[in-house]
């Protein structure tokens, strides 16, 4: 009888386990440090939210006479909004890694904070207010967690054909390389009106120590993913960080400036974020936006038919624009089965549709999944941990806003280009001399970054699978959902038309 000396498991060892156990890494084929690393990236390719949701939704008065969060002060207002979106998204970035074990992370969505601050500004004199809206937000998440509840929203995301589901991926890898050139100001909008939408760099020419910044992230994370070296994207981005911070030392080139007409006076400095060491690494959080929503406001100053398009807008993109990030993030990290879903749907769904609600009771806008995510998972991530490390910095980011805000768009934009670049060598999967499904897959795929909407790419690839479907005889092979996906995606287009004509 043989015996052996069993040495005794360290607590480290037990807690590696324990995540190990829970959180499947080790079964999904990754390791802790890699989803502690991919937790990072996609912190920092989402931190801009932080910045910009202020941006977008402060600077506007309500009809309550005040701003958003019920100050006049407009440095007030958008540190409300600051630390509000932060917390938002860190908590249901948690959830999403704790519940669904999915490495995809949360915060305010962009265009539905926009939808807000344009209402708000139309409606004006109906004296609405911003808290009216974010009502609606979470009057429109609730229904989602309704249609999730009863399986509705599963079922239409099954009843996606595949070939429309890598279509959707490939323009949001497409989408997200737009988003990532536009951030780093590579192009952007002509100065000159009447001319061509948008142009390279500045007057159709590289200007700019930030641009420098942009392409040298870009061509560094390139080598070092070629070179097949851990941690290429966080590298990247660090290393750009550092590049900005040195350049912004020497050459002082501060943010960017507008004036009183909107036109841009220093095209060739920051988008957002200045990369200079804070004086202060800390700062005390004030939760004061948390809770300023009112659920009916808006039906009693705007209407029922106005109130309810408008919650009809929200629901059609929180809808579909997760539907697509969920497809395009389970498609990179390889945890989608045989007929295109993703492990745990039913808990993402729930997850994201809570995410909705709490962002419009947090008063920062309707929160939803982040295609962002997917610097992540090149980078390693394949589990919830990765999503629960993004939901702890975005904690932490309420009290190191200073420390945090070191890292300028154009440091973490080359993690979009490149990730986008990986995610459209799925385009081989679609077969492009079937012109039956390879023209619903190109409006898909192209339709996203023209718009800069992913729920617009998915509306026209829809109705145009189920129009060619007729054209060819093949009615009965169209899944009954998508007949009905498609009558709500042909309202959608034309809702400000509809609007006119039923309020008329």
């Amino acid at each position: 009888m043989s015996t052996e000396t069993r040495i005794p498991t360290t607590t480290s060892e037990t807690t590696t386990n324990g995540l190990d156990r829970f959180f499947k890494i080790t079964e999904r084929g990754s390791n802790v440090s890699r989803e502690i690393r991919g937790g990072l990236v996609t912190f920092f390719t989402m931190a801009y939210i932080i910045v910009l949701n202020p941006i977008i939704l402060s600077g506007v008065v309500d009809g309550s006479g005040t701003m958003i969060g019920g100050t006049t002060d407009l440095t007030q207002s958008k540190l409300l909004v600051a630390v509000g979106t932060a917390v938002v998204a860190g908590v249901m970035s948690i959830l999403m890694g704790l519940i669904a074990n999915f490495p995809i992370a949360l915060a305010a969505g962009l265009g539905i904070n926009g939808l807000i601050t344009g209402m708000v500004i139309t409606h004006a004199s109906d004296r609405i207010t911003f808290a009216d809206l974010m009502g609606l937000v979470v009057i429109e998440g609730l229904i989602i967690l309704v249609l999730v509840l009863t399986g509705f929203r599963k079922a239409v995301f099954r009843a996606i054909p595949a070939t429309l589901k890598v279509a959707i991926s490939v323009g949001i890898g497409l989408f997200i390389a737009y988003i990532g050139v536009i951030d780093a100001g590579f192009a952007r909008r002509p100065t000159t009106p009447g001319s061509v939408p948008s142009e390279l760099g500045i007057g159709g020419s590289l200007d700019g120590w930030p641009t420098l910044v942009f392409v040298v992230g870009v061509f560094l994370i390139a080598v070092l993913l070629i070179k097949k070296v851990k941690g290429a994207i966080l590298i990247g981005i660090v290393a750009a960080t550092i590049l900005a911070m040195v350049l912004e030392a020497i050459f002082h080139l501060g943010p960017r400036v507008y004036d009183d007409k909107g036109a841009l006076t220093n095209p060739d400095t920051w988008a957002l974020t200045v990369p200079s060491l804070p004086s202060s690494i800390t700062n005390t959080p004030d939760l004061g936006i948390l809770g300023q929503f009112s659920l009916l406001g808006s039906f009693e100053k705007l209407g029922i038919i106005t109130a309810s398009l408008f919650v009809f807008s929200l629901l059609l993109a929180d809808f579909f624009d997760t539907m697509g990030t969920v497809v395009a993030i389970g498609t990179e990290a390889k945890l989608l089965d045989d007929e295109g879903n993703p492990p745990h749907t039913d808990r993402i769904l729930v997850v994201d549709s809570v995410a909705a609600i709490a962002g419009g009771a947090g008063g920062v806008s309707s929160n939803t999944s982040y295609i962002e995510s997917a610097s992540g998972v090149e980078e390693g991530a394949r589990t919830g941990l990765a999503s629960v490390v993004t939901g702890v910095l975005f904690l932490l980011a309420t009290f190191l806003a200073p420390l945090f805000a070191v890292v300028p768009s154009e440091a973490a934009a080359p993690a979009l280009v490149i990730v986008g670049f990986l995610m459209m060598t799925q385009v081989t999967n679609i077969d492009w001399n079937d012109v039956e499904v390879a023209l619903p897959a190109f409006l898909t795929i192209v339709l996203m970054p023209f718009t800069y909407n992913i729920t617009v790419g998915i509306g026209a690839g829809f109705i145009a699978w189920v129009l060619i479907k007729i054209a060819k005889g093949h009615a009965a092979r169209i899944h009954p959902l998508l007949w009905i996906v498609s009558g709500f995606f042909v309202l959608y287009f034309v809702k400000t038309p509809l609007e006119s004509l039923l309020a008329g």
